[in-house]
């Protein structure tokens, strides 16, 4: 394990101008809803705010504000952010972040979590919190190996949290991948791992089971069965050609910064509860660090890939005890997210010990109701903390 710390040489982010300087937008009509994705006048206009007014060296700042380190396990590069908690009784949390995110996807709720008295918590409620680089992804490149998904992430994470961090046992949070990663230490790590908790509602068989029928919902899921049709249908694009051909996307996506940008941000605006207005939630800065982010660490080929191991390579249980997931299991559902599994059916799947909804807040939660999610993951892992 070595201190990592961000310093991107000049003739790198002058490349990144140059190239941003040079962009050849396509033409775009009838497209003022996004319904053929990225819109150009927005990009356009995004576009203009990078080359003259953002400002990378000030979010790396930021970045290096915080402990960051890098090890090797396996042969693979991790990075992460370890940040330890106020007091002297913190529990070792471990958030794992998805696709399109990065690590600085948790930003908001990092202090919160480490000192929560400075936020109107209590001290006995702080966390030490590690926030690793999924492999492939940002920092935690480059990635050289084949085969690395969700299911065998968790190992790296059971390496990285008690070999290279010496914590035996640990709690773990996630989104979209990084659900599956948290529920996948769940299953086959229970005794390390007392108590998960994630806000993305689906199982860790997803990749070779159906979707739910409308049958399997109840009444007042109902909402949440039209969701999944609408993204099944609308989409998941994306999902098909990331989890077949990957590398060849990536030709195009890793040589120009803005194809990078329109790629990614088109999620960020279609998944996320923003009602249409994309900077009501996330910031042109944040837009364009998450791309900077994947830019620099040249990860888009490697994260696209993600997609590919999990649909290759498929989830196969570690043991056959029910429930699946034996740990204490805790879902946090916000109703502007894309894609739901019914209540019973996590019932059945999971150790299920807290299952809570909200009105507001989609699929980029850490982000866009970093308070709620902060009281809930405080809320669930207080119960469980007798036990680390």
């Amino acid at each position: 394990m070595q201190p990592f710390v961000l310093n991107i040489e000049s003739n790198i982010l002058e490349d990144i101008s140059v190239r941003l300087k040079a962009t050849r937008l396509p033409e775009d009509f009838g497209n003022q809803d996004w319904r053929y994705g990225t819109e150009r006048s927005y990009l356009g206009g995004l576009l203009e705010y990078w080359i003259n007014d953002y400002d990378w060296k000030k979010t790396e700042q930021e970045i290096n504000s915080y402990t960051n380190f890098i090890c090797e396990i396996n042969d693979i590069p991790i990075h992460f952010l370890f940040v330890k908690g106020s007091g002297g009784s913190a529990k070792p949390l471990l958030l794992t972040h998805g696709w399109p995110w990065t690590f600085w996807d948790y930003k908001k709720i990092i202090r919160p979590l480490t000192n929560p008295e400075e936020f109107g918590g209590l001290e006995e409620d702080a966390f030490d919190v590690i926030i690793p680089s999924l492999p492939g992804f940002g920092f935690s490149t480059p990635l050289k190996k084949t085969g690395i998904n969700f299911s065998n992430t968790a190992d790296l994470w059971i390496s990285l949290m008690q070999d290279v961090l010496g914590y035996e046992k640990f709690f773990a949070h996630g989104g979209d991948w990084g659900g599956l990663v948290t529920l996948q230490l769940g299953h086959k790590y229970s005794q390390f791992v007392p108590a998960v908790h994630t806000h993305t509602i689906i199982n860790l068989d997803f990749f070779d089971t159906p979707p739910p029928s409308e049958e399997d919902f109840d009444e007042n899921e109902k909402k949440y069965y039209f969701k999944n049709q609408e993204f099944w249908e609308e989409g998941h694009g994306y999902f098909q050609i990331q989890a077949t051909k990957p590398q060849t996307l990536s030709y195009a996506i890793n040589d120009s910064p803005i194809g990078l940008c329109a790629w990614l941000i088109e999620k960020r605006k279609s998944w996320s509860d923003c009602n249409d207005d994309i900077e009501s939630i996330f910031s042109k800065d944040d837009l364009i660090n998450t791309t900077m982010i994947y830019w620099l660490s040249e990860s888009f080929g490697t994260s696209a890939r993600y997609y590919y191991e999990a649909a290759h390579n498929l989830w196969s249980p570690a043991h056959t005890r029910q429930p699946i997931v034996e740990s204490a299991t805790g879902f946090s559902v916000f109703e502007g997210d894309i894609i739901f599994r019914p209540r019973k059916l996590m019932e059945k799947s999971n150790n299920l010990k807290h299952w809570k909804v909200f009105k507001t807040g989609g699929h980029f939660a850490p982000m866009e109701q970093p308070e709620i999610l902060v009281n809930e993951i405080r809320d669930f892992f207080r119960n469980y903390k007798s036990e680390i």
